[in-house]
Parts: C-alpha cells; sequence; structure tokens
C-alpha cells in the first residue's frame, strides 16, 4: 500500500481470537496498531451473555489447558476453571457407559475392564494410540499420513463396533461432523491436547477468554462498533464512513465477511452448531460430565452448573446439549424427548432458556488437510482465523501469530 499521512501501521480486522493475538503480537513488536470490531465486544464466536441470572455462552465451548498458544498468552489462574470431568458418559440403548482416563481417575479404572465399554483388542488399540499421541513428538503427527478419522482408526486396529459406540460420537462433538471424515492429522493433534490437558470452563464463561486477551493490549488499540465496509488502495473504508489508512491489513473475521473484503479467498466450508440451554429445578445428573448418545440424536450434553456452580441462579440448574445444523421447527421436543432417556428423568418441566446456533462454528477439516497456511494474500493485505489452520482456540491463535510474523517480516521489523 502506499504510504498516507496519519496512516497507523497496521490495522486489524475483526476482534476474535485470531485477531487479537495478531494484534497482540504486533503492538509487542513496537507497531502502532488498531483492532476493528463490528460488533459491541471482542470475541467473535467467542461470546458469553446473561439471561435471567444463567451464564451462556453463544454455544457450548470448552477451553483445553495444553494449548501451547493459550498457555503462552494467557494468565489460566484469572480465568478460575472449573474441569469437566476425565471421561465420558456413554448413551447407549442397552443402558449409560463410562469412558473414563485411569491415569487421572484410578478408581475408575474399573470402567475398562474388557466386556463393559470394549473388548480386548479395542482396549489394546486404545493404550496404543493414545500412548504414541502423547508422547511422540508432536511433528511426526503433523508429518504422518493424512486419511480420515475413520480410516485411521480402522488401521489402529479398532473394532466397528467400538469405533460406533465411542470415537463416532465423542468426535461428532468435537469435529461437528459425524461420519469421521475429518484429516486424520488433526484427529491425532487434538487426541495428543485432550491426553496432555484438562477439559474446562472458565468461571464467567467462555467470553473470559478473548477478554483477557483484549485486556493486555494498549489503550486505544481497539475499536468497537466499527464495521469495515471494504479495503481501498491505502486502508479501509468503514461502513459508518470515512476511511482509515494504514501501511498493512489484517483480515480476522468470520468467514462470510473475510471473502467479503477479500474476494480471491480459498475458504472452506463451515459447520453450523444449536446448542440449546434448558433450567431445571434439579440437575439431572450431579456430575459435570459429558453425554454422548450412540444415536446421535444430540452431540453431547452436560449440566452446566455442575461444572461452573455460578452458571445458573440458587435452586436451579443449567442443562446445555449441542446438534448439528440448525434449529428446526420441532427440533428442541426433539431433543427434550432424548434427554428424557438419556438423563432419565422427566423432561417436560424444563424451562427452555435460549437457543443459540454458530452458523460458522467450526471450519470442515477433510484430508489432505494442512495445518498452517499462509497469512499473505496481497502487498499489504493479510489474513487470518481458524480456516487458516486447525478449527480450534490453538489453530486460531497461531494463525493469528503467523499473520503478525508476516506483516513484520514486509514491513521491514
Amino acid at each position: 500500500m502506499t504510504g498516507t499521512r496519519g496512516a497507523v501501521d497496521v490495522l486489524v480486522v475483526g476482534a476474535g481470537l485470531a485477531g487479537l493475538a495478531c494484534a497482540r503480537d504486533l503492538a509487542d513488536a513496537g507497531l502502532d496498531v488498531r483492532l476493528l470490531e463490528a460488533s459491541d465486544a471482542v470475541g467473535g464466536r467467542m461470546r458469553t451473555d446473561r439471561v435471567d441470572g444463567f451464564v451462556v455462552d453463544r454455544g457450548f465451548q470448552v477451553f483445553n489447558t495444553s494449548y501451547p498458544q493459550a498457555r503462552r498468552r494467557l494468565l489460566l489462574r484469572d480465568l478460575r476453571l472449573r474441569p469437566f470431568t476425565p471421561g465420558v458418559l456413554i448413551h447407549t440403548e442397552e443402558g449409560d457407559l463410562r469412558f473414563s482416563d485411569p491415569s487421572r481417575t484410578p478408581r475408575r479404572a474399573k470402567d475398562l475392564l474388557p466386556g463393559r465399554l470394549a473388548g480386548t483388542r479395542d482396549l489394546l488399540a486404545l493404550g496404543a494410540l493414545s500412548a504414541r499421541d502423547m508422547l511422540a513428538p508432536v511433528r511426526l503427527l503433523k508429518r504422518g499420513e493424512d486419511r480420515t478419522t475413520r480410516t485411521a482408526l480402522a488401521a489402529a486396529g479398532f473394532s466397528e463396533d467400538f469405533v460406533e459406540r465411542f470415537f463416532r460420537p465423542f468426535l461428532s462433538g468435537v469435529f461437528l461432523e459425524d461420519e469421521l471424515e475429518t484429516s486424520s492429522r488433526v484427529f491425532h493433534l487434538v487426541w495428543r491436547s485432550m491426553l496432555r490437558g484438562t477439559l474446562c470452563l472458565p468461571a464467567e464463561g467462555i467470553g473470559a477468554v478473548p477478554a483477557q486477551l483484549a485486556d493486555a493490549l494498549p489503550s486505544g488499540t481497539v475499536r468497537l462498533e466499527s464495521p469495515v465496509d471494504r479495503l481501498t488502495g491505502d486502508g479501509v473504508a468503514l461502513s459508518a464512513g470515512g476511511e482509515l489508512a494504514a501501511r498493512a491489513v489484517v483480515v480476522a473475521t468470520g468467514p462470510g465477511p473475510a471473502v467479503g473484503l477479500l474476494p480471491e479467498l480459498d475458504m472452506p466450508p463451515y459447520r453450523t452448531v444449536t446448542t440449546y440451554y434448558h433450567a431445571a429445578e434439579r440437575a439431572p445428573l450431579a456430575e459435570p460430565t459429558l453425554l454422548t448418545d450412540t444415536r446421535r440424536r444430540f452431540l453431547n450434553t452436560c449440566v452446566l452448573s455442575e461444572v461452573v456452580p455460578g452458571h445458573a441462579p440458587p435452586g436451579s440448574s443449567l442443562v446445555a446439549t449441542s446438534v448439528l445444523g440448525e434449529n428446526g421447527e420441532g427440533r428442541e421436543a426433539g431433543v427434550r424427548e432424548a434427554l428424557a432417556e438419556a438423563y432419565g428423568t422427566e423432561t417436560g418441566g424444563w424451562q427452555l432458556l435460549t437457543v443459540r446456533t454458530v452458523p460458522d462454528a467450526l471450519p470442515a477439516m477433510p484430508p489432505p488437510q494442512p495445518l498452517s497456511r499462509r497469512a499473505f494474500v496481497a502487498p499489504g493485505r493479510y489474513v487470518c482465523g481458524d480456516h487458516r489452520a486447525t478449527g480450534s482456540v490453538q489453530g486460531a491463535l497461531a494463525s493469528g501469530a503467523r499473520a503478525a510474523r508476516e506483516v513484520l517480516r514486509d514491513l521491514g521489523r
């Protein structure tokens, strides 16, 4: 871009995780940065609302403590993280089965005895897979043959019965697709992160994560309610009128706005997820555990107020249940019926507190899946987001970091 009087060094468009990470690294390098966000708060898809005294995230999300980018950028203790049970309950037509991590909950080791959740063959395959993914150098996982997760699980020696009973319903909630078509490289990296980290929720909701990142930026960096209409030769034109000039522009928005600003982008399709938040008088499951369904009527469900008691007012419980796709007519009634069976309780008296649909929740990641893509689009124009890496907190932050490195290199810094 040409030099313009009064220009800042870099404009970052979009204050999700990728944009926040990019802005922070550029500011730390001494550049003058402005972060433009169209909405009234930072976070993008990671936002938290309060509804009638309940703490509700905009779609069910969890935080993994093992992500390197998160550990480097965040003060985890200040998030006051509350852990989920290290395992999952699986609702089957024969009853509930429990998958536990015996290394963290030795008293639950009996759950993995042959003949309960799985047979000897599957347990041996699970031990071998987990040991490799947890202990091998991460570069080996990144360089492995890339195929679908289903193919990789079959090659690892798992029976079709165990894949359908455990992996398929569980990973459907992780990758927001129910055919196990996600890249096996991505699966191995995610499995590694789960083995090495703890799945948690911040006490104030998932929105506390981007809020902490924003608080670390220099005062005046973030401009809220500042949607960008288009990119110009010298910077950006704002939807409300006026232009801002910069030596470089980084587009860190969601997929739709990103393509609107940079039509030449090759954007993957995105997965949609809907989460139903129900208020109940009593907790249908008195533990902070994810529950999956082998019939896949829902992705997963949990009693959020068992994870973080402050997510529900005294005398109430908050249940979050996610499904693939949009909220269609009659769908909540079907979900409520499935929950009654899965939890073994009457759900007719539950109050539907709110419904949150996230249309661009996660990029599709079929093989071959690049684990990192360049940020450079054209001179002075860059892009970052989970669609340039992997669909995760780690991927979004890493993409923002890569964009900052490329900008610094091109600006001679």
